[in-house]
């Protein structure tokens, strides 16, 4: 079957002893905590194969986005072997997951929105919000993406000290 239910998933999980979330797909036949190294399922929605791909595509973007912007600033965020890393809390995750899932209900607000995050993987959108060059919706929807990558550690940052070259 091409477009038979999947199950699109937020877990928890630990690898190694290592923690982790994972956002996933699994078939509707599998127990998605039948996986040894999952703990605890946090979302769950039943959808086809084809949505669950689309929505996973733009929440591990935006997962990416998020990530690569904390490194690049500096912060510290690890590296698991497996999954996402537990320095990002489970709020910020189940409000990615929770958008990305919501706004493929309507195809001309998902376009938009996948668009405005392909975007944001090379600017932040403040500068097109702040300059009226978004209207309407998109604006609206711009906000909402941006506010998805607003999360800041509360760790400090990596201040990387090079050594002297005279040494």
């Amino acid at each position: 079957m091409e477009n038979s239910p999947q199950y699109l998933f937020l877990a928890s999980g630990v690898n190694n002893g290592e923690g982790f979330w994972i956002v996933g797909v699994k078939n509707c036949d599998d127990n998605i905590l039948e996986d040894k190294n999952l703990l605890d399922c946090h979302r769950k929605e039943l959808i086809g194969k084809e949505s669950a791909k689309d929505i996973l595509l733009a929440i591990n973007l935006n997962l990416n986005n998020l990530l690569n912007e904390l490194r690049n600033k500096n912060y510290l965020i690890g590296s698991p072997s497996m999954g996402i890393s537990f320095d990002l809390p489970l709020e910020i995750l189940e409000n990615i997951f929770d958008f990305w899932l919501d706004i493929y209900k309507n195809q001309e607000a998902w376009e938009a929105c996948l668009g405005l995050l392909k975007v944001r993987k090379r600017i932040p959108l403040t500068n097109l919000i702040e300059s009226e060059s978004l209207k309407g919706n998109s604006k609206k929807w711009a906000i909402k993406i941006e506010n998805l990558h607003s999360y800041v550690p509360s760790s400090l940052r990596i201040d990387e000290l090079n050594d002297p070259m005279w040494e």
